[in-house]
């Protein structure tokens, strides 16, 4: 069975509680909050770069996930969007190990398969035997894939597992699949009461956001099935009493892609990308808590048609300090105590965004850091779309963990070509910034 539940977002109640969640951002030091001072780290090693375009393979690097090898944590592996592209796995040297193409468009002149996230499963029963898979997003088809993860298996360490007759996410249709308001945003959660696994997946152009409940199919195969869905508001009150939605194409909503799950108890942080970070329960029960906000945030705006841009108007200083639209990629840095951070990528100036973990310190801003240039080859990473982090030793390459990123702009480029990759970086370092 399925339900669906939509946030009134303008209701009195709710209206008040965002007005509230508005005014209630504490101080920050300006230099640290427009990202002047913030701690630089740099990057250990860059995945070859992908190029969005015919030649290339329409290949465009997007979200990447962290496996590690219990066994051997020196062989374990980064597994990672290229969108059309499809996957991409790497090791730890970020050298290339395998790549999956994405799947043909259903019908002539439909869309493609398209990877937007990934996320991971660890030891999911499945009628063959437990299994570590990956899990990705498919825009295209609306629909989610499947890949165990086999280090040594013979032609490369993931094999696809999808049902084939697993159901659309979001559409009803292959007419509404290719009007691509489809499965965008994933992030995976195993409940530790009940052992289920589930996916959380957000829409693209529309604020919604699906539990899925993972099954395991006929022939060692996964499937999944539509639990609830919950609708972010799309507009908010502000304190001057004003009613504001970010500016978008006509018929477009604010989006939701980065999410992250914290294990320990069941919390989805979801980035609406030009709103900012949300706290709610994994099941899509309760009512969503807005954490920060983008500097952007109640800032009017009116769409171009011919520049198929947004002019920005005066901003009534309601926005947040810390992160510039868009909001994306987000991760967290777990320890055993409870503690840690969430990360969240500033898109909009190019940094990182550090929060306490913890909920009963209500994820209080940390501080942030930068990526940059390693020298003229191994640059930073600029507008970045997603990111993962992994607090575990990683063999003698990351002893203290690894944070991997994507690079929007990888340079030195190619010419014109579209440029993009991800980096890694010592996640250590990245601690001892954020301690500083």
């Amino acid at each position: 069975m399925t339900t669906h539940r939509t946030l009134r977002p303008l209701a009195p109640a709710a209206a008040a509680a965002l007005v509230a969640l508005a005014l209630a951002v504490p101080a920050q030091a300006q230099p640290r909050a427009l990202g002047h001072a913030l701690p630089a780290v740099t990057p250990r090693a860059e995945t070859p770069v992908l190029h969005d375009d015919e030649a290339g393979g329409n290949a465009d690097a997007d979200d990447p996930a962290i496996w590690r090898n219990a066994a051997a944590p020196g062989r374990s592996l980064v597994i990672a969007t290229a969108k059309e592209g499809g996957l991409r796995v790497y090791d730890l040297d970020a050298r290339p190990v395998q790549a999956i193409a994405a799947p043909p468009a259903a019908r002539e002149g439909g869309a493609p398969g398209r990877f937007n996230n990934v996320d991971l499963v660890h030891g999911m029963r499945l009628t063959s035997g437990r299994a570590d898979l990956a899990v990705t997003s498919d825009r295209g088809h609306d629909r989610l894939r499947f890949y165990r993860i086999d280090r040594d298996r013979a032609g490369g360490p993931l094999g696809d597992v999808t049902d084939p007759a697993a159901p659309a996410v979001f559409s009803r249709d292959q007419d509404e699949v290719d009007e691509q308001r489809t499965a965008y945003g994933l992030a995976t959660w195993t409940d530790p009461a009940s052992g289920r696994s589930y996916a959380l997946v957000s829409r693209r152009e529309r604020t919604s956001i699906a539990l899925l409940e993972l099954l395991p199919a006929a022939g060692g195969k996964v499937t999944y099935r539509k639990i609830r869905t919950l609708d972010l508001p799309s507009a908010f009150r502000l304190p001057n009493g004003t009613s504001w939605s970010p500016c978008a194409e006509p018929g477009e909503l604010p989006q939701v892609e980065g999410m992250v799950v914290d294990p320990a108890d069941g919390t989805l942080y979801a980035g609406q990308e030009d709103v900012g970070i949300w706290r709610l329960r994994a099941d899509l029960t309760g009512e969503p808590e807005l954490v920060d906000k983008v500097r952007e945030y109640g800032v009017p705006g009116t769409y171009d048609e011919q520049t198929e841009e947004c002019t920005a108007g005066t901003d009534p200083g309601f926005g947040g300090t810390r992160i510039s639209a868009d909001v994306e990629g987000l991760t967290l840095v777990t320890e055993t105590d409870g503690d840690g951070y969430l990360l969240a990528s500033s898109q909009g100036d190019d940094t990182f965004a550090a929060y306490d973990r913890e909920r009963e310190d209500d994820n209080e801003y940390e501080g942030g850091f930068r990526i940059t240039p390693a020298g003229g080859v191994l640059d930073g990473s600029e507008e970045c779309d997603g990111a993962a982090a992994l607090n575990a030793p990683l063999g003698s390459r990351y002893p203290r963990g690894l944070l991997v990123v994507q690079d929007g702009h990888d340079s030195p480029g190619d010419g014109d070509r579209p440029a993009t990759g991800f980096k890694f970086v010592d996640l250590g370092k990245v601690m001892d910034a954020l301690d500083d």
